[in-house]
């Protein structure tokens, strides 16, 4: 039972490069090609398509279909400067612990 294991085993392996040399064969045919008259249609619809793109006016507003169910965030008032430099310095530690 061991040796057809084996043997089909190496029937896989050799047949995998057999079959990558298969002719590429293609099963759908070419259509006719197309006339000058719809050559000139084709590149005449393009055109008017490319000319539409471009009166499309940018978007400038944000898309955000939530946007208004948000509430803002509060807002803090300043805090006065006088204050700041009245207050006593801050205390540091000193020691050479790292975080």
């Amino acid at each position: 039972m061991k040796l057809f294991r084996m043997a089909a085993v190496l029937l896989a392996a050799l047949a995998g490069p057999a079959y990558a040399q298969l002719p590429n064969i293609n099963l759908m045919q070419d259509g006719p090609s197309k006339t000058p008259e719809e050559k000139a249609v084709e590149a005449e619809r393009e055109k008017a398509y490319k000319e539409t793109l471009k009166k499309i006016p940018d978007s400038k507003s944000s898309s955000d279909p939530w946007g208004g169910m948000r509430a803002d965030p509060p807002k803090q008032p300043a805090a006065p400067k006088a204050s700041a430099a009245t207050s006593a310095p801050k205390k540091t530690k000193s020691g050479t612990a790292a975080n």
